[in-house]
């Protein structure tokens, strides 16, 4: 197979009662035999995370440059993934003391394998805008030529549209995504011009803007980190007056639990387990608006889809993707009136959504799912979403702990 699809693909001759009947069928079936959540891993969390930082310290002292991949063999298409959702607002100066955990394997995906298994032709003729085409689509507007998307400055009115099914590789690991046109790293995190906002003079507005953009790098696109290394620069960052909020974020880093894991505000995957092959497309905007207590603040918001391609450690040839999009609140004040951290930024709230992981918290890193995974996988009750609509706002946890579904990686 090849990154391209077929040469031709045949019309499905199956009628829409009968495709109907198969869904339904199928969907019953799944659910009545899907297997239980296993539960053994949490007990090793501890001890795989310490070994995990001693590993990134000993790799920190080889030097050299990361490489973000090799070439192999393409692989059938990712199918739908589940997401989760990170924490609710916090306070300033405390965090959320409860997340949720969302399942990334659903029904919608297992009946896609069962009809590929079935019919592979017909499946793939199903799937909208066909096999193999070219991918250019993304924020509502369709592009040939694939040329990247201009920078977003609100959140859009619509999610992208359907993209094709082109496979991800090595070589082409945002295939078939609207990532595909999206910048890459640190530089598709712009910051809006520093004026000042409600007696915040422009030179503590550039400042703040500054450090919030840091801040984001640093938890979320940081090779080492991604790698499982502890955020040091992402903790030096935060004021430290904001004692309950570092020390929190410290405990889950040394011990995550279900109720204190930092993957809700930082990224990591773990090494021995998944390699990221390449550099993390990244898309979104900052806003800046007067502050709701006295002259003398204002608030920084910034929301921001990350998206990573993935493979097996050791030379998996199946790429996946994870899609993080995180959401943080910053205050900025007027140094005349408050007293000032320079060099650190006071976290007002943070939320988060993390779409392809197993769905199990307190694990303290993110495990994507790939094919042999989701057909194992057990069902899902929860509702689908689509990981690229930045159309919608980003609400953080659920009131409920059943699984969700998204609609495409």
């Amino acid at each position: 197979m090849s990154g391209a699809g077929p040469e031709s693909v045949p019309e499905s001759s199956i009628p829409d009662d009968v495709w109907e009947k198969f869904v339904r069928d199928s969907e019953r079936d799944i659910r009545a035999s899907a297997p239980k959540e296993p539960s053994a891993r949490a007990r090793m969390v501890t001890e795989r995370l310490r070994a995990m930082d001693e590993a990134q310290a000993a790799r920190a002292g080889g030097g050299g440059k990361r490489r973000w991949g090799r070439k192999n063999a393409p692989v059938p298409p990712a199918r739908p993934e589940g997401w989760r959702t990170g924490p609710p607002v916090q306070d300033i100066g405390g965090t959320s003391r409860r997340r949720r955990v969302w399942s990334a394997v659903g029904v919608v995906v297992a009946v896609a394998l069962a009809v590929v298994a079935v019919n592979p032709s017909a499946a793939l003729s199903w799937l909208p805008g066909g096999f193999g085409e070219e991918s250019g689509a993304s924020d509502g507007a369709q592009s040939a030529s694939g040329t990247p998307l201009a920078p977003e400055t609100a959140r859009p009115g619509t999610a992208p549209p359907a993209a094709p099914t082109d496979v991800p590789t090595r070589d082409k690991p945002f295939a078939g995504s609207p990532a595909a046109r999206w910048e890459s790293g640190a530089d598709a995190i712009r910051l809006p011009a520093a004026k000042p906002v409600n007696e915040v003079p422009a030179a503590r507005m550039a400042a703040a803007l500054k450090g919030t953009k840091d801040f984001l790098v640093a938890a979320n696109l940081d090779p080492a980190v991604l790698e499982g290394a502890r955020p040091e620069k992402a903790l030096a960052l935060v004021d430290p007056a904001q004692r309950d909020y570092l020390a929190e974020l410290n405990a889950g880093l040394r011990k995550p639990t279900a109720d204190n894991d930092p993957v809700g505000t930082i990224t990591r995957f773990d090494p021995d387990e998944i390699e990221v092959v390449s550099e993390a497309r990244v898309r979104g905007h900052m806003t800046v608006e007067a502050g709701d207590g006295s002259p003398g603040t204002a608030v920084i918001k910034a929301d921001y889809t990350f998206v990573y391609p993935v493979a097996r450690a050791g030379g998996g040839d199946e790429v996946t993707r994870t899609v993080v999009r995180r959401s943080i609140e910053v205050e900025a004040v007027d140094p005349g009136r408050f007293r000032v951290a320079e060099g650190h930024i006071r976290i007002v709230s943070t939320r988060s959504e993390i779409s392809n992981d197993d769905c199990r918290d307190g694990d303290g890193v993110i495990r994507p799912q790939f094919l042999a995974d989701r057909q194992n996988g057990a069902g899902t009750s929860g509702e689908a979403r689509d990981p690229y609509d930045r159309s919608r706002e980003l609400t953080g946890a659920r009131d409920d702990d059943e699984c969700g579904v998204v609609t495409r990686l």
